[in-house]
């Protein structure tokens, strides 16, 4: 590789002259490299323009006031999270219908947190933590948090203007005040409690040495420096810690975005005593699997056994079980096999020490099954009857003693996130609260259509209608005729997609559109060879999946051309655009949100060193031709069709992930590469970031984005109206990468 050649003169508007970098003997063009320079005069005054454009053809959307409303309307339900109990009390985060964010709650008693005689839970919560007040203008997210065993104490994690790089607090669960000096430069670490007075937590965001576990003894016990209890393996890895029973220290390595990790265990003691004891600081590591292509999770049965869920012999997952005092591979015993055609996608041990019980879920082309197993051998217990077809998720111990159940989260297209509480032995699971109730759905009619790929390979394509679409009239495709249809792509990091609840979903379906999902390769729908024949060399097999995708639902006269919409975000985004620029004619319009772009430098930008795994390097002259070859950026630069889709990019500039230079320099190149009158759109918001968001900020995103969607696809029919789900829930623990 060279060194950049740059070509030209000084400009007098400030930006820098075209650049040129010979990258292997291939001349590589970055025009707008100067873009990348988030807060120079020129990129604002660049900015601005393209704020200007984008108001200016906001106006223009018939539905974006419907939309928004419509959208508000569903999700305006009270959230819960499923509760915990720690010491005398019982904790959950509550957001309030119509809330911004949700707030970490308390109740201070041990009955039953949702006894209808004792009044509803939200009129017994005490707040001990809401964001809102730590930002009243709703740019601070609450990312995680963790009561302390006593439930004296709670950590909660927050950040603020979207950056994700986070700050640490401890509180006090009575009063909510701070009890000490928080902890900065945390990004979505956990927090694993040793008694009420030490925690573990990961620092995985900093460049001066500090990634690693470390362990904080909480004020007044504490006041010394905390300790590095095991560093990072290198700047590319991502630790992570848990305690388990209150004795297993487990650490983790991940491995960039690979889907394989290094797992270690450590014996603190029975119920971790002696909290200022050295051995908390020097643990002794024993090894459960290192330098093994597998990514492992552990949790620990009540029979006192380490269940790990893997990927170690079992590309869709197995579980297996061990002595925590030998717990590397050679010792592991197969509990529950793989399933050949769904992913082992999480799993929760309950029962009691002499009848343990594994809780299993599993999604099969995004949905999910629950089961419940024995922990002796295996042998399936009993099947759960889930609401509908939809995704669990949170699947969890429903308390700390044995017996107790499980808890769970529950959301489908139609049906809006709610906990949900299997009692030991049941095979249905009940509401929490148990005054939440679900409203009657919009009816949602789902089928499975497959395509064939340019390899031959056949992808699954799942499409949602209304069955009946609600106030057809004018404008409303009757079933079987082309209608406006958005086609959703991810395909990247092994990440199956699954069919939660989405409000602007329903509301595109509620007007008559329909929706779609490719489950290209690069995504984990179908196993982890699924995946990695979509990653790195094999990411162009991805593209030419989405491609296929898009022309199979044409030809299955589900829309026409005009009336196809690519919409992906993240790599989601990196794929819809190289779909696009490959083929200029393939659909209406794309919308792009937070997209990777120029791939060329990807890894130079926000998280980008982490994903070497997945998209390769451009140093390796292998990877760099294929990463060349569907690069949107450089494929808009090269080729500037004369006729392109109208293009939506969204932009953050609090990313931290995929840098917002990445949809700065790809609008640019839309605009200035081509002959098109199609319009390319960059929806630009600072304050924000990749993650987590307030509320009214998520609807006004998601409303102009399906907006422009309807208007360049030709819908023109506001959402009919229905009853809003109802039940609900926000997590507690998010892994961000």
């Amino acid at each position: 590789m060279s060194t950049a050649a740059h070509h030209g003169i000084a400009r007098g508007d400030g930006r820098a002259p075209p650049c040129v970098e010979t990258l292997h003997g291939t001349p590589v063009a970055d025009p707008y490299r100067w873009l990348e320079d988030p807060d120079s005069p020129a990129t604002r005054a660049w900015l601005a323009e393209r704020g200007r454009e984008f108001a200016a053809a906001a106006e223009n959307w018939p539905l974006r006031t419907p939309l928004a409303e419509r959208i508000r309307d569903l999700v305006a339900a009270e959230l819960w999270t499923p509760p915990l109990r720690r010491g005398g009390r019982v904790f959950a985060t509550r957001r309030p219908a119509g809330g911004d964010h949700p707030a970490v709650v308390a109740f201070d008693d041990t009955a039953e947190a949702d006894d209808p005689d004792r009044g509803a839970p939200g009129e017994r919560a005490r707040v001990v933590f809401d964001p809102h007040a730590f930002g009243p203008g709703g740019g601070t997210t609450l990312d995680s948090w963790e009561p302390s065993p006593d439930g004296e104490r709670v950590a909660v994690q927050t950040s603020s203007g979207g950056t994700e790089r986070g700050t640490l607090r401890v509180l006090s669960a009575a009063t909510g005040l701070q009890v000490e000096d928080p902890i900065e430069g945390v990004r979505y670490s956990n927090v694993a409690w040793v008694g009420s007075a030490a925690f573990y937590y990961v620092r995985r965001d900093d460049g001066d040495g500090r990634r690693g576990v470390w362990l904080h003894r909480v004020a007044p016990a504490g006041g010394g420096p905390d300790a590095l209890v095991r560093a990072c393996g290198g700047p590319r890895t991502v630790p992570g810690v848990r305690l388990l029973g209150g004795r297993w220290l487990v650490v983790s390595e991940s491995h960039g975005t690979g889907h394989r990790n290094d797992l270690w265990i450590a014996d603190l003691a029975p119920n971790g005593s002696d909290a200022g004891g050295a051995r908390l600081e020097h643990p002794r590591w024993r090894t459960v699997h290192a330098g093994e292509e597998a990514e492992t999770q552990p949790e620990l049965g009540p029979d006192g056994l380490l269940y790990l869920r893997t990927t170690l012999g079992a590309e869709r997952r197995r579980i297996c079980a061990a002595d925590p005092r030998r717990p590397g591979t050679g010792h592991w015993r197969q509990v529950v096999g793989e399933d050949p055609e769904a992913t082992l996608d999480g799993f929760t041990a309950t029962g009691t020490a002499e009848h343990p019980e594994l809780l299993v879920a599993r999604t099969r082309l995004g949905i999910s099954e629950l089961t419940a197993h024995s922990a002796a051998d295996g042998g399936l217990l009993r099947r759960v009857d889930l609401p509908g077809e939809g995704m669990v998720t949170r699947l969890e111990p429903a308390g700390e003693g044995p017996g107790a159940g499980a808890h769970l989260c529950y959301a489908d297209v139609a049906t809006q996130q709610e906990v949900l509480v299997l009692d030991p032995g049941a095979a249905r699971p009940r509401p929490w609260p148990r005054a939440a109730r679900p409203r009657p759905p919009t009816p949602v009619r789902r089928r499975t259509l497959r395509c064939r790929s340019a390899d031959g390979t056949l992808v699954p394509i799942t499409l949602f209608t209304a069955e009946e679409p609600p106030d057809a009239g004018a404008g409303a495709p009757a079933p079987g005729d082309p209608g406006p249809t958005i086609l959703h792509a991810y395909g990247g990091f092994g990440r199956p997609r699954q069919f939660g609840f989405s409000a602007t979903v329903l509301a595109w379906l509620m007007s008559g559109g329909r929706y779609a999902v490719a489950h290209v390769r690069g995504g984990g729908d179908l196993g982890r060879q699924w995946h990695l024949r979509g990653a790195r060399r094999g990411k162009p097999r991805a593209v030419d999946d989405l491609v296929a995708a898009a022309d199979s639902l044409v030809a299955e006269g589900a829309c026409a051309r005009d009336q196809l919409c690519l919409s992906g975000g993240s790599a989601g985004g990196l794929l819809v655009l190289a779909a696009a620029a490959r083929r200029p004619d393939l659909c209406g319009a794309v919308i792009a949100s937070a997209p990777l772009a120029d791939m060329a430098r990807f890894e130079r930008l926000g998280l980008g060193p982490l994903w070497i795994r997945e998209f390769g390097t451009a140093a390796d002259p292998q990877d760099f031709a294929a990463l060349m070859s569907y690069s949107p950026y450089h494929r808009v630069l090269a080729d500037g069709a004369a006729e392109r889709p109208a293009v939506l990019l969204t932009g953050f500039h609090g990313d931290t992930r995929t840098d917002a230079a990445h949809p700065r320099k790809m609008c640019a190149a839309l605009l200035h590469h081509g002959e098109s009158e199609r319009p390319a759109l960059l929806r630009y918001e600072r304050d924000v970031g990749h993650g987590p968001r307030a509320v009214t900020k998520a609807i006004e995103l998601a409303a102009d984005a399906h907006a422009f969607a309807a208007a360049e696809t030709g819908l023109d029919r506001p959402p009919a109206a229905a009853a809003a789900p109802a039940g609900g829930g926000s997590p507690r623990r998010r892994e961000a990468t």
